[in-house]
């Protein structure tokens, strides 16, 4: 395990809030060019960003950003260094992490479906920087930066979430605010002065907070570190479902609400994991239906054969166990285009 760099609370009388993460997902695009537009271009202040995005996407949002506001924006490489009045932005199929004084790039397990995630920063954010992050969730789905925002607002730092009616998507924004307090819930029209004004804050570092072993851990994980992966006592309960990512035993390690996380570091939130295995049951639907096809169409291709031979006999035999693949693949088809109707009506509701 490498070293831990340990928080620096304690060490300096008073700063002010020079760490600023945030996390975005569907709809967000808009949201952070908004917020990078009303930042003024001699902020104090470090800003790291995710945005979901697909493994195989290139990104556009450094440069969306750098031209929204005052701010450059890029994409970080590992081990740059972290320098007020710049936006670093997670590049695709990457998790941005922070240390004091520097960035990590890393290609960690999957945390909610997602690589870059939101809680892998927020988490990192909230243990190398303590009082002195600020955290920032904007508009989504489900529930990536819930638990990363809470370990912000344990340490001590500030909680920003834009208003679910002013978000394109309020999943993500409803879900951080039922996961925790926030500090503040605004428009994101507000958020950028909102963050200046707390920038400015006096941030007095006079209580000594005790690193969280479990936060410590499950940053370790996000880099890939050996000691994490390799020890046998998990925190939390075995829970009785399997990782969608890689099969292995999944853990709960949730403390106020289930979260769940398997013994190589694939974590989830609740909505996040069921989404997951939504995805693996219809993958199982589909592979189901293609086989009952292919052997359908195998038994009639076998009947067809024997019957040019005369072989009645045989040709029923075939044929019937053709008939029962096809009435089975009916069942499964049935059942997809079920799903396929309930999912749309979610998405409508």
């Amino acid at each position: 395990m490498m070293e831990r760099e340990e928080p620096s609370v304690g060490r300096t009388p008073d700063t002010g809030h020079d760490l600023v993460v945030v996390g975005a997902s569907a709809g967000g695009v808009e949201a952070l060019r908004e917020v990078a537009r009303g930042l003024p271009g001699d902020l104090r202040a470090a800003v790291c960003v995710v945005l979901h995005l697909p493994t195989t996407a290139e990104s556009m949002l450094p440069r969306i950003l750098t031209r929204a506001g005052s701010l450059p924006a890029s994409h970080p490489r590992d081990g740059d260094p972290l320098e007020a009045g710049r936006i670093y932005v997670a590049p695709p199929d990457c998790h941005l992490l922070v240390k004091r004084g520097h960035v990590r790039v890393v290609r960690g397990p999957r945390e909610n479906n997602h690589r870059p995630a939101i809680d892998p920063l927020f988490r990192t954010a909230a243990l190398a920087y303590g009082r002195r992050a600020i955290g920032v969730i904007l508009s989504g789905v489900l529930d990536d930066g819930v638990a990363g925002l809470r370990a912000i607002h344990a340490r001590g730092g500030k909680t920003i979430v834009q208003d679910p009616a002013d978000a394109v998507y309020a999943g993500m924004p409803a879900s951080a605010i039922a996961g925790d307090s926030p500090d503040h819930v605004v428009p994101d029209t507000e958020i950028a002065g909102l963050v200046d004004r707390l920038v400015g804050e006096v941030v007095v570092l006079d209580e000594e907070r005790t690193l969280d072993d479990k936060l410590q851990l499950e940053a370790d994980y996000a880099e890939l570190e050996l000691a994490a992966i390799e020890r046998d006592d998990l925190p939390g309960e075995r829970a009785p479902y399997s990782c969608p990512e890689c099969g292995g035993a999944l853990w709960d390690i949730g403390d106020e609400a289930p979260r769940f996380r398997c013994r190589i570091g694939h974590a989830y939130a609740p909505a996040s994991l069921l989404e997951a295995h939504a995805r693996h049951l219809d993958t199982a639907l589909w592979t189901a239906l293609r086989a009952l096809e292919e052997r359908s169409s195998m038994l009639r291709r076998i009947a067809g054969r024997l019957e040019r031979k005369d072989l009645p006999h045989r040709v029923e035999h075939y044929a019937e166990r053709a008939r029962e693949a096809e009435a089975q693949a009916a069942v499964i088809r049935d059942v997809l285009v079920g799903r396929e109707g309930l999912l749309r009506e979610e998405k409508t509701s």
